[in-house]
């Protein structure tokens, strides 16, 4: 295939180092690369309304497909952008059309702008790319053309790492900062089962850390070289969360972390979590804390169950998650949709 016939993509995000474009679209550029296409990515910048669009109108029109992350376009912007793009494929795995809570338990800042950008950009484009149900439908109030894709890990990378012993009353979380505070729905089970397990403790590999004194905690900084290895040597991972229209729009990617780690885990039973976790064989889902105190403690307790719960989510990631099974399904889509254009082409063309 010659350079001039080569099919092309170019992505573009905010931020390109962000863990949801790292994981989700930096490994679909190499598949289709290897498919024999040329891939470009460029960082959009977050102002400049209208101007970064009219910028870049000629550069798009050599592209047969643009990918959009996480980016809300404004209506104004969507007319220049729909007009010179020749496909457009908008992915998404986080409710961005909200505001994040300002404190536990509230309800998420339900900006009508940022709704109202969202729901146009889903309509304006060819396909959109969701991490999980409740995105999808959200954005399926906008347009009829959506597809579901997880976010994946790579699990190569777990399958490399040295197997370590590991501390089976270590509970471990693993998250930005900001989400350190849903731990506090679990304080009080922990802080019981600290009573009934002498050596249990939590492990937070973050770079903020709660201050429970009536709890052991393990303050691990987070570190991209090491973040495996913390996992690895962990018993059991968690991933607490208030079920509300914010949370109901994460894509469970602790979970996946833990599983491919080969840790049981124990999450809230919300949103995606109910579809990473297969309950009572790769962990479990708790509803309130009599849940997440009885699935604690029989992992605590059988270590052959947490064993085994272990080994089954490893191979649920290694099937379903993995980085390179996403980056085919992505790839296959955006491909789908270029064949279908050439071919609804060919047939006005006949007419």
């Amino acid at each position: 295939m010659t350079d001039e016939r080569r099919r092309a993509a170019l992505f573009w995000a905010y931020d390109l180092d962000q863990p949801s474009f790292r994981h989700r679209m930096a490994p679909v550029q190499p598949e289709l690369e290897r498919r024999g296409w040329r891939c470009e990515v460029e960082t959009l910048p977050k102002r400049r309304y209208l101007r970064r669009i009219l910028e870049r109108r000629a550069r798009l029109r050599g592209f047969d497909v643009l990918v959009l992350h996480r980016i809300k376009a404004t209506p104004l912007e969507l007319i220049p952008l729909r007009r010179v793009s020749n496909r457009i494929v908008y992915d998404v795995d986080d409710a961005i059309y909200f505001h994040k809570p300002r404190r536990l338990g509230d309800e998420p800042d339900r900006s009508w702008f940022r709704q109202f950008k969202f729901a146009r950009t889903c309509g304006t484009a060819d396909l959109v790319i969701a991490g999980n149900r409740t995105l999808a439908r959200v954005a399926g109030r906008s347009t009829s053309s959506v597809e579901i894709v997880p976010t994946p890990v790579d699990f190569d990378n777990y399958e490399r790492a040295k197997p370590l012993r590991r501390a089976s009353h270590t509970l471990v979380w693993i998250g930005l900062p900001e989400n350190v505070v849903y731990l506090e729905l679990v304080r009080p089970v922990l802080g019981r089962l600290t009573q009934r397990y002498p050596d249990m403790k939590l492990r937070v590999v973050s770079s903020s850390f709660p201050d429970w004194p009536e709890i052991p905690i393990e303050r691990v900084h987070w570190s991209k070289a090491t973040e495996i290895q913390d996992l690895l040597s962990a018993g059991i991972g968690i991933m607490p969360l208030t079920d509300d229209d914010w949370t109901r729009g994460k894509c469970a990617f602790k979970l996946l972390q833990y599983m491919a780690a080969g840790l049981p885990c124990v999450g809230s039973a919300v949103g995606a979590n109910c579809d990473v976790v297969v309950e009572g064989v790769t962990g479990f889902l708790a509803s309130n804390a009599a849940d997440w105190e009885r699935a604690l403690r029989s992992l605590l307790d059988d270590a052959s169950l947490a064993a085994r719960m272990g080994e089954s989510g490893r191979e649920r990631v290694r099937q379903h998650y993995d980085r390179r099974v996403v980056a085919r399904q992505i790839a296959d889509l955006i491909e789908g949709l270029t064949l279908e254009s050439d071919q609804r082409a060919a047939t006005g063309r006949r007419s």
